[in-house]
């Protein structure tokens, strides 16, 4: 493990998240987990959770997240350039590029077939972080206090439109009462 290759896994996710920072948790799961075992998946989710809570795009956090547990400073440092250096080069040319051609059935079409597939990929990270909360790292338990706080955080933000910040703030205090005083892990 080198900072070179912290800063070549990080390139690639950026490069290749499309859709926004949750559309690149996937891509972070399967380098970060899969591939090079650099964090459990417990530690992943735990990962998702800071990172959704800080501000700035959940990507970037990601990755500095990631650098700072395998490098310190200098890994965070690197990580996230890895992670933004794709977005300013491409943002810079698709900007050209779309201005001139916005309104060719081409492009169109691409931009229609792309957000399906960024719909599928970021339900495919929810469900694997779901599964998580709700049935350990070893899916092999159930915690319906999990999902009783999975459910009010999806009324409150869905339906209510309560500012995810609030909600998050609200939860995590919920799940630390439900540990602390009936002695549950969530």
């Amino acid at each position: 493990m080198t900072l070179f290759a912290l800063f070549l896994c990080f390139l690639q996710i950026g490069a290749f998240s499309f859709g926004g920072g949750l559309a690149a948790l996937p891509l972070i799961q399967q380098q970060v987990v899969t591939l090079n075992n650099w964090m459990s998946m417990s530690e992943f989710t735990d990962l998702i959770a800071i990172a959704e809570m800080t501000p700035g795009p959940i990507a970037v956090n990601s990755a500095t997240f990631v650098g700072i547990h395998l490098f310190g400073i200098k890994g965070a440092i690197v990580a996230t350039l890895g992670c933004i250096l794709p977005s300013i080069l491409f943002v810079a040319a698709l900007g050209f590029l779309y201005n001139k051609y916005k309104k060719h059935y081409l492009l169109e079409g691409v931009l229609a077939g792309l957000r399906p597939a960024v719909v599928a990929m970021i339900l495919s990270a929810g469900i694997s972080i779901f599964l998580i909360a709700v049935f350990g790292t070893e899916l092999n338990s159930f915690n319906i206090y999990a999902i009783i706080i999975f459910l009010c955080a999806l009324y409150f933000m869905a339906i209510k439109k309560v500012n995810p910040i609030l909600v998050l703030l609200l939860s995590g205090i919920i799940g630390g009462g439900f540990y602390i005083f009936m002695g549950l892990p969530i």
